[in-house]
């Protein structure tokens, strides 16, 4: 099963992917993370990469696509993966292709969790965090019992970056950058959009029925 999952910040891909990750037995595979363990193994394309981000620029594509190649020719991707972040352009999507020739493989599917703008930016505007533990909570849709955190008792903090104009800009980018690869991945016939409007769970059923019904 190799999955590409996509989704704007906020609209529950991270959760949606652990779960998938739990059920098939399959990696997750985000770019940091193949970032961090080639800088780790001090492999060739490690080390430049590392080179990049400490002179804080970003990883050209010829670095990042060789890094990807060597992630996924890796024993724990034999019966798939869930590839997150990566690819970001219609140029990578072309080379991800070639990749998954070389090692035999194709997309299994490309999974978009969809959630309007609106309700994104009112999830980030009205989130709450424990400073003690970490809980999230939300003032409408998940609010604490009282006003500390329900666990521990800690106080609970807005994040800097919750806030309306920052998450609008974030949104413009993520679909400016990611309508191509919509219309990419749509032509190629792999493309499934889930509502990510509804309640955990049930985006949880609608990504199982989707791929209970495909063969890989």
């Amino acid at each position: 099963m190799q999955l590409l999952m996509m989704g704007p910040p906020g609209a529950g891909k991270g959760t949606q992917a652990a779960k998938l990750v739990k059920k098939f037995s399959i990696p997750q595979i985000s770019t940091g993370d193949m970032f961090r363990v080639a800088v780790k193994e001090g492999t060739e394309l490690g080390k430049q990469a590392k080179a990049c981000m400490d002179a804080g620029k970003l990883v050209p594509d010829e670095v990042t696509i060789g890094i990807v190649r060597e992630r996924l020719a890796k024993d724990d991707c034999k019966n798939g993966f869930i590839l997150d972040g990566f690819p970001r352009t219609v140029e990578q999507a072309d080379a991800l292709e070639k990749i998954l020739d070389e090692l035999g493989k194709k997309l299994t599917r490309v999974l978009n969790i969809h959630v309007p703008a609106e309700d994104l930016i009112e999830r980030a505007v009205g989130r709450r965090i424990c400073k003690k533990c970490g809980a999230t909570y939300h003032v409408k849709f998940n609010p604490p019992k009282a006003d500390v955190c329900d666990s521990c008792g800690g106080e609970l903090y807005q994040r800097a970056d919750d806030n309306e104009a920052t998450m609008k800009n974030r949104l413009a980018v993520y679909e400016a950058s990611t309508r191509p690869l919509v219309e990419y991945y749509k032509k190629a016939g792999v493309y499934t959009e889930i509502d990510g409007r509804q309640p955990i769970d049930k985006v949880t059923e609608d990504l199982a029925q989707v791929l209970a019904s495909l063969k890989d």
